[in-house]
């Protein structure tokens, strides 16, 4: 990304072909609807939209747009989105295309929320539920499997040894420690800082922050417990969109008590079938802890912290890439954050309660990992063998 593309928001795109603020609620709005798949999806619908079809931004200034959002914690094409529309049409711009690009999915599975979660929802709305979340775990594990090639490729050139440690190490962390977890990617990313630059006033800097704010909110319960849920996810999430269900999975379930382990598969499933970023699962969780009003308090927290990284340091993108202890950190907590997407499939499968919920396990895992179907295709056929298991009688897990 060149400097001067960086410090000025719009001025690669000109002045008279920048689009307006109702272009950006709609064009942003459009994916937010259209955006099922993830990421990948995403980040292919706003390189169409800012480079190929209006020419706003050039094919290299997106590519470093990807490469610097990906370093940053939190939803990445969130980031990207919000980025694209800063560069555009400046602060307002950025607030209005991102907002645009979250709304709806967060509407959708909010409305979906209340009918999964809320009293004894019909027959079929239970089939699809448990269908959906047997699917889940195969899931996380082919969203991490996604992950390794790039983060393996970095490894070769920086340690290939420290890498498998991490991925390790996260991947057991995930299936024990549950809300612990994001004290262990930092530490990984700190250990790996020490590693190259012999540095340990990083970690003095970088835990006890973290450490006091856990102790404070880990057993005050209600709304500040669900803010550090949410602030996990939002501002302290190292790699893949699915490493927020180990660091959500603990506190919701067992910690907390706001949601059945058949609920948090259910809110996994819709974070994924539902448009937009799959951090919109944790509005699932805010809605089970509060209702509505817990929903968008936990997705106005989650969201925030990918505002403000653009907001405040959208001009920096340059120097940030550029940066070799933000490099370093993220070769220590990527690996651990990818060994916990892994790792999250191990309580994913031990919260199944019937056999043939295994069974669309196995079913779900050939489709993704051998028919190479996507996550969104993979739940939706999980959904539909659940509601007809749920019609014929079958049965069904208590929520």
């Amino acid at each position: 990304m060149k400097a001067d593309a960086a410090v000025t928001p719009g001025s690669r795109a000109g002045v008279a072909r920048r689009p307006s603020l109702g272009g950006v609620l709609r064009d942003w709005g459009r994916i937010g609807c259209l955006g099922f798949g993830g990421p990948p999806t995403h980040i292919a619908l706003l390189r169409e939209l800012c480079v190929v079809r209006r020419g706003w931004m050039d094919a290299q200034d997106f590519e470093d747009a990807v490469a610097a959002c990906n370093l940053l914690p939190g939803p990445a094409s969130t980031q990207l989105a919000i980025y694209c529309a800063w560069r555009l049409r400046g602060r307002v711009g950025a607030l209005a295309g991102g907002l645009a690009f979250i709304v709806p999915g967060l509407v959708a599975i909010l409305a979906l929320s209340v009918l999964f979660l809320t009293g004894d929802p019909p027959l079929w709305v239970k089939g699809a539920g448990v269908g959906a979340g047997a699917a889940v775990a195969a899931v996380a594990v082919h969203a991490g499997w996604g992950l390794v090639p790039s983060s393996w490729a970095r490894a070769r050139r920086t340690g290939e040894a420290r890498w498998v440690v991490y991925l390790s190490l996260g991947l057991v962390a995930a299936a024990t420690v549950g809300p612990w977890l994001v004290l262990l990617l930092l530490g990984c990313g700190v250990v790996e800082v020490i590693a190259r630059r012999g540095s340990a006033d990083v970690a003095s800097l970088a835990l006890p922050p973290v450490l006091r704010v856990a102790a404070i909110v880990v057993g005050s319960g209600g709304l500040l417990s669900l803010a550090w849920v949410a602030f996990k996810v939002g501002a302290l999430s190292y790699g893949g969109g699915f490493v927020i269900i180990p660091l959500m999975q603990g506190d919701a379930v067992d910690h907390y008590h706001w949601m059945t382990d058949s609920q948090f598969l259910n809110a996994v499933a819709l974070g994924q079938m539902t448009p937009g970023p799959v951090v919109h699962t944790v509005a699932v969780v805010g809605y089970a802890a509060a209702g509505i009003g817990g929903g968008l308090w936990a997705a106005a927290i989650a969201f925030s912290p990918s505002f403000a990284f653009i907001l405040l340091g959208g001009d920096r993108f340059d120097r940030l890439r550029r940066n070799r202890r933000v490099r370093a950190f993220l070769d220590g907590a990527g690996p651990a954050a990818i060994g916990a997407i892994f790792g999250s499939a191990v309580p994913l499968t031990t919260a199944l309660a019937e056999t043939w919920q295994y069974a669309v396990l196995a079913g779900a895992a050939i489709v993704l990992l051998v028919a190479r179907r996507g996550p969104v295709t993979t739940l939706l056929l999980a959904a539909a063998v659940g509601v007809v298991v749920a019609l014929a009688g079958g049965p069904v897990p208590h929520s």
